[in-house]
């Protein structure tokens, strides 16, 4: 399959967690639903975002997190799904939903982060 027909199937998979959009991104693609980062696809494989609350399901089945660069240390994190995913349209739900609420977690972050307090006048 190539790289832009696995993206169209993923996007249409995934249409029922909300409006989903992607972006190439050094070689691969950033997925979104509705604003928030909640996946990247690398190689023809979907990973998925995850946070110290949802690590622990994807470590419990032995998933691994996805290193950019296999040859050197350090991960990313995001998970690949549990085989079902594909298999089952509510098990992607769960797992997905789960996943988007990471990404729109990470995105409040930011934003908290990136406010300046306000400067007082002299």
């Amino acid at each position: 399959m190539t790289k832009q027909a696995y993206l169209d199937f993923l996007l249409d998979w995934l249409a029922p967690l909300g409006e989903i959009t992607s972006r190439s991104m050094m070689g691969g693609y950033i997925l979104y639903c509705d604003g928030a980062v909640f996946a990247l696809v690398a190689d023809n494989a979907l990973y998925l975002k995850a946070d110290d609350a949802t690590r622990p399901r994807f470590e419990a089945l032995g998933l691994t997190p996805f290193r950019p660069f296999p040859d050197k240390p350090g991960t990313m994190q995001f998970y690949p799904p549990p085989v079902e995913f594909f298999e089952d349209t509510d098990v992607m739900a769960e797992w997905g939903r789960a996943a988007v609420e990471v990404g729109r977690r990470a995105l409040v972050k930011r934003k908290r982060k990136t406010r300046h307090p306000p400067r007082r006048s002299r």
